[in-house]
């Protein structure tokens, strides 16, 4: 497993819940076929599972091979490798035929692409039965530096955190417009969901470790990006082996959000 991947895992450990709130919010049908767009290492596949058991399947999408290797040792490893499959492919071309399967779903990867995002939704859905749902849960915001809002707004400003946009992408593009996406692509019945995952200390290790990695991939870059002060602060706040680490601090509170957006494939 490679450093990313290492990292995407331990942050699992705060994001899954989330994910699974979202997820269980969209009633996917029990007993359904459906596709996992850009599925890394599967951290989200059992989850689907669950929301669609019994006699569910569902077919993991990614164009990494490394990741897919990971996923399909993660899903042999919790006994669900037969109700899995995985498949090598770019979700802007999805190598399945029209109305493949009941539903598709996209956490962090379908709508967080430089592709067209309309074009992306419409791919999603074309492997829809008419009827179906196709949803993505994108990453859309947190609070991860209490008592320091500026240079937790510095960091958001920089171009790790604004990835994977730039400060040149144009309005439409920006996450929380893809009800737009969604309508523009034909769905109907669109909708927006949010919720929110929190993190309040005592820590336990486990917890530390994911917010660890969480940090590091929220900002990860951004230091060469701020100056002066804001660059020590940032050191100072954000590194593990500072004595002053932010999480260290007894009073920790921290929160996140994921958004999920949803439409149904019409019917006719």
């Amino acid at each position: 497993m490679n450093e990313y991947a290492r990292k995407l895992a331990l942050s699992d450990r705060v994001r899954a819940p989330v994910i699974r709130q979202l997820v269980s919010s969209l009633v996917l049908p029990g007993g359904s076929d459906g596709l996992d767009a850009g599925c890394g290492i599967g951290s989200n596949i059992s989850i689907l599972l669950e929301a669609t058991s019994p006699g569910s399947t569902v077919t993991g999408l990614d164009l990494s091979a490394e990741f897919l290797s990971t996923a399909r040792a993660a899903a042999h490893e919790s006994g669900i490798a037969d109700r899995v499959s995985f498949a090598q492919g770019n979700v802007n071309r999805i190598p399945f035929d029209v109305a493949a399967f009941d539903w598709a779903v996209s956490v962090d990867c379908v709508g967080h692409l430089g592709r067209d995002p309309v074009a992306s939704i419409a791919e999603l859905a074309r492997v829809v039965k008419p009827g179906g749902t196709a949803a993505v849960i994108l990453w859309t915001g947190q609070k991860l530096l209490p008592g320091y809002p500026l240079l937790e707004a510095r960091l958001d400003a920089t171009s790790p955190g604004l990835a994977p946009l730039s400060v040149r992408a144009v309005p439409e593009r920006h996450v929380l417009r893809a009800r737009g996406w969604f309508q523009a692509a034909g769905l109907v019945d669109v909708k927006a969901h949010t919720v929110a995952g929190d993190i309040s200390a005592p820590l336990s290790s486990e917890i530390r470790e994911a917010m660890i990695s969480l940090l590091d991939m929220r900002w990860h870059g951004a230091e060469v990006e701020l100056k002066g002060d804001d660059r020590t602060e940032y050191e100072r706040l954000c590194q593990p082996d500072s004595p002053d680490f932010i999480l260290n601090l007894p009073d920790y509170y921290a929160f996140f959000t994921y958004t999920m957006f949803s439409g149904r494939v019409s019917s006719g």
